[in-house]
C-alpha cells in the first residue's frame, strides 16, 4: 500500500508540526513514511476491528497485521472478499492504495480444484489466487503441507553454514566454540518455526544437523587400518 493525496503532522510529546503535503505518493524509502504509513494503516484497521460485522472466523477476530504484512483470514472466498472490500475502504478513507502486484489470496481446501483458477475482485484491483505464499517468514501452500517450508528453512541453514564454513573447519577454534557458532548463527535459521511442523520432518533436520557436525569434528582414523573414514550417526550423537 502507499499513501496519496493526503495531509499529516508529526506530534512530539505536546509539539505538533505543520502539515506536510502527501501528493506524488509516499513509499517505503521516502522520509518519514514508515511512520505515516503505520500510523494510517493502524488506524484503518482499528476502524475494521471494531466493527460490528467484524473480521471474524469461530467467533474471534482473524486480521493479521505485522508491520506492513496485513492477512485476512475466512471459511471462504465469499467471507474474504466481504472482509477485504470492509479494510480496503477504510483504508482509502486514510489515502492508502492496495499494490495488486503484492497482494494475493491462498485458499486452503480438500478439493484443490475449486476455484483454481479463479482470481479475487475488489473494486478496481485483483487479486490472484497462488498456491503458495511466504507471510512472516513461514511458507504456506495450499494442501497446508509443512515440507516446501522445511525445504526453505534448510536452503537457509545451507546459505548460513556456507558462509560461515572457514570457521567450522579451522583448526584455529576449538570443537566447543565451533558448536556455539553452529547453535547460534545456523541452528535459528533452520528452526524457524518448525513448533508447528510434524514429527515426520524432522529426519531431515537430523540430516543437516549431521552434516554441520560432521564438518566441526571432521573425519575419524582407524587405529589398525590407519584409514580415515567419516563419523557415524552415533558417534556424532556421543559427541
Amino acid at each position: 500500500m502507499s499513501l496519496i493525496e493526503t495531509y499529516s503532522r508529526v506530534r512530539v510529546g505536546k509539539k505538533v508540526s505543520d502539515r506536510s503535503s502527501i501528493t506524488n505518493g509516499l513509499k517505503q524509502g521516502d522520509a518519514l513514511s514508515l511512520l505515516f504509513f503505520k500510523f494510517a494503516l493502524e488506524y484503518a484497521i482499528r476502524r475494521v476491528q471494531v466493527n460490528r460485522d467484524g473480521l471474524k472466523l469461530n467467533g474471534t477476530h482473524q486480521l493479521l497485521a505485522y508491520a506492513d504484512d496485513v492477512n485476512i483470514l475466512g471459511g471462504s472466498t465469499h467471507t474474504l472478499k466481504e472482509k477485504a472490500e470492509a479494510l480496503v475502504a477504510a483504508t482509502r478513507e486514510n489515502g492508502l492504495e492496495v499494490s495488486d502486484d503484492k497482494a494475493k489470496y491462498l485458499a486452503m481446501s480438500r478439493n484443490q480444484n475449486a476455484g483454481r483458477n479463479h482470481s479475487v475482485r475488489i473494486d478496481k484491483s485483483t487479486f490472484e489466487r497462488v498456491e503458495e505464499f511466504k507471510y512472516l517468514g513461514k511458507t504456506f501452500t495450499n494442501q497446508n503441507s509443512i515440507q516446501e517450508d522445511i525445504k526453505s528453512r534448510l536452503r537457509s541453514g545451507n546459505a548460513c553454514c556456507h558462509s560461515v564454513r572457514n570457521l567450522l573447519s579451522s583448526r584455529l577454534l576449538s570443537k566447543n566454540l565451533k558448536i556455539k557458532i553452529y547453535r547460534t548463527i545456523i541452528l535459528p535459521s533452520v528452526l524457524y518455526g518448525c513448533e508447528t511442523g510434524s514429527l515426520r520432518e524432522e529426519g531431515k533436520l537430523w540430516v543437516f544437523e549431521n552434516m554441520v557436525l560432521r564438518r566441526v569434528f571432521g573425519p575419524k582414523r582407524e587405529e589398525v587400518k590407519g584409514e580415515w573414514r567419516r563419523l557415524h550417526n552415533e558417534e556424532l550423537n556421543d559427541l
